[in-house]
């Protein structure tokens, strides 16, 4: 084993060399000179306070990468923290990476996942509900007794260590929260599965965590809180997805169904449950709720006839006072009643209840003022509607840029930041980072490319469908159904077919629904009622299934082996230019004297292109076909950058 001196860095090159402790460790390990570099220019950075963009191409093996940093970096009394976007990714590096450096390399260290305080069981809480089970709840109390009865021997007592999924309302009655916790006042502290497991991420060397915990810390320590310890670097994997996470924790989205749960939890009229059932003096409270239910009502169907009436011609983007505000003085004076009757309570407990629905009064106040008014001119503010006879009607808000956000909470507070994906380059040298650093405000920093240790030439054939008509004209999904029969054949189904819009996915789903039943081929279609997760597994379990989907299959999955042989991307994934916040981003860039296309659409879909091809080789042995359906990658001049932005790999252009 090799012994490391405090005094120097890790040295990384013996470390995941060919006679160091990890081969000696790791069966089949093989030297792999990318995640070498990656490790070292982690190291580098750390070092010399740089921030650092790496892009490292998928079977790099980058946790073991930037890991390794990590240590060194703990090594030197720093606190690392971690950031996926996926669980899956986090629970690899909690479960399998860093439990293996930790037993192969002589570097004393703890790491802790830190999950999001509403995964937490609050005792306290338990209790209450217990107590008050027939008054709260219908035919959920069977969740309730299971719940208490693993309550008794959990140690973890997160989410994750139960062995099944409660229902909403159960666990909302259960869970851990801030406005909620007595702290070192309640009799169950000691003994508290949150507080417990923030004293073990107080005390850890490495801290694993995802972007939207990240984030909240961020924001929260801007005004002198936080809810985690502090920590003095930060890993962000998955990087390609920061902008979206960010846009979600700086924007708004509030809908009827955010207003129903709070309503419901509070008193259900059919069934006498909740909070204010059966309570002495809640009879204004009830007056208050009766009022806002009504108001919500009106409220949600002045949004929808709004949004029926303006959808055409805005997409659902709308400027302030787009409808009268009828809802935030109920809502105002429900808060004030509620708040009337928690302090008529005796019992603590009830008071804590009661100081939570106080809050989310408060909270869902000020984001409907804030939609109604549109304070900042820095964000676009949109409606969504749903589909179905319960459907969603959501009030959104985004920033049209994040960049100064996250610059400002993230990169001037910490001096080092590692960003890191497969996909963050929209070209082959340090310019490619350019894009993705704009928009998420990097500035000032060190940029490393490394490609994939996979033979793209040997196990990839990208084929283009030139004489295809461009997606645009109404002849192209006829002929984009006979493209997709012809390589499905050719694959024997095991295919994602990867689509920009659920309108176009559905439609060709049915053209080709006979195809795939005569050639006994299991169609699999996003959107169509089963949880993303059921389809994946549904997909892997059939060796000849065929998943249609949009968006979310596009990146994050991992399909290794002969079960996915063939991506087939029907439509170059440019993002929809009328959608609100697109919009709005690009009326910003144009103002700037910009070409909008240019500067992000175009680096945009390209990201997302490598991303869609990412999907199919997820280890050495892996072969399959990629299948661009999309002519404009050969008959625009923009279509080239597409393909440059590829490994290098075979490219069969079809029809020319």
């Amino acid at each position: 084993m090799i012994a490391f001196e405090e005094q120097r860095p890790l040295d990384i090159e013996k470390i995941l060399g060919p006679s160091g402790p990890v081969a000696r460790a790791f069966a089949g390990f093989e030297v792999r000179p990318q995640q070498l570099a990656m490790a070292q220019a982690v190291q580098r950075a750390f070092t010399v306070n740089r921030h650092l963009a790496v892009e490292a191409g998928t079977g790099t093996g980058k946790s073991f990468a930037y890991l390794l940093g990590a240590l060194d970096a703990i090594r030197q009394k720093q606190k690392v923290l971690v950031s996926t976007y996926t669980i899956t990714l986090q629970q690899q590096l909690i479960n399998k990476d860093i439990p293996f450096l930790a037993e192969t390399l002589p570097v004393p260290f703890s790491a802790v996942l830190a999950k999001g305080r509403n995964n937490y069981l609050c005792l306290r809480r338990l209790d209450y509900a217990l107590q008050r089970r027939q008054r709260l709840f219908d035919e959920a109390v069977p969740a309730l007794a299971q719940i208490a009865a693993w309550a008794a021997h959990t140690h973890d007592g997160s989410l994750s260590d139960l062995d099944f999924v409660p229902p909403p309302d159960v666990w909302d009655a259960v869970m851990s929260e801030h406005g909620n916790c007595r702290g070192r006042k309640c009799p169950h502290f000691k003994d508290c599965f949150y507080w417990r497991a923030r004293r073990e991420l107080k005390t850890a060397d490495l801290i694993v965590t995802n972007h939207a915990m990240l984030f909240s810390d961020l924001v929260l320590k801007e005004t002198g809180a936080g809810i985690l310890p502090p920590y003095d670097r930060v890993i962000v994997d998955e990087a390609h997805t920061v902008e979206r996470v960010a846009e979600d924790h700086f924007g708004i989205d509030v809908s009827n169904f955010t207003f129903s749960r709070l309503l419901d939890r509070l008193y259900q009229a059919r069934r006498r449950k909740g909070l204010l059932a059966f309570m002495a003096g809640a009879e204004a409270a009830l007056e208050r709720h009766r009022a806002l239910q009504q108001a919500v009502r009106v409220f949600f169907a002045q949004v929808q006839a709004w949004y029926e009436h303006a959808h055409a011609d805005t997409n659902g983007r709308c400027q302030a006072g787009c409808v009268q505000d009828n809802v935030t003085e109920p809502l105002r004076e429900l808060r004030l009643a509620l708040g009337r009757l928690a302090k008529q309570q005796q019992d603590e407990n009830e008071q804590a209840e009661f100081t939570r629905y106080i809050d989310r009064c408060r909270a869902l106040e000020l984001e409907v003022a804030d939609f109604l008014t549109q304070p900042r001119d820095s964000h676009v503010y949109w409606v969504e509607v749903g589909s179905g006879r319960r459907r969603r009607i959501a009030l959104r808000s985004a920033p049209v840029d994040v960049g100064p956000d996250v610059r400002r909470c993230l990169f001037e507070r910490f001096p080092s930041v590692i960003l890191t994906s497969a996909t963050l380059s929209c070209g082959g040298d340090a310019e490619g980072f350019d894009f993705f650093a704009s928009r998420v405000g990097l500035e000032n920093f060190d940029a490393v490319q490394l490609g994939s240790p996979f033979d793209y030439a040997r196990q990839v054939t990208v084929y283009v469908e030139a004489d295809l008509p461009p997606p645009t004209l109404d002849n192209f999904e006829p002929a984009a159904a006979a493209a997709i029969e012809k390589y499905l054949l050719m694959s024997d189904g095991r295919a994602f077919v990867l689509f920009t819009s659920y309108t176009m996915l559905r439609r060709l789903a049915e053209r080709l629904e006979g195809f795939l039943a005569e050639q006994h081929m299991e169609m699999l279609v996003q959107g169509g009622g089963l949880d993303r997760a059921v389809l994946l597994e549904r997909f892997k379990a059939d060796a000849r299934s065929v998943l249609f989907g949009t968006d979310s299959f596009w990146q994050g999955v991992d399909v290794p082996g002969e079960a996915l042989s063939n991506v087939i991307i029907v439509r170059l994934p440019f993002a929809v230019p009328n959608h609100p916040l697109i919009q709005g981003r690009i009326e910003h860039l144009r103002a700037q004297g910009q070409n909008p296309f240019y500067t992000y659409q175009l680096p945009t879909a390209i990201l997302r292109f490598k991303q869609g091809f990412g999907r199919l080789i997820r280890n050495k042995t892996d072969t399959g076909i990629i299948v661009v359906l999309d002519s404009r990658i050969v008959t625009r001049p923009y279509g080239r950058l597409f393909i440059e932005a590829l490994p290098p790999c075979r490219v069969e252009i079809v029809g020319r």
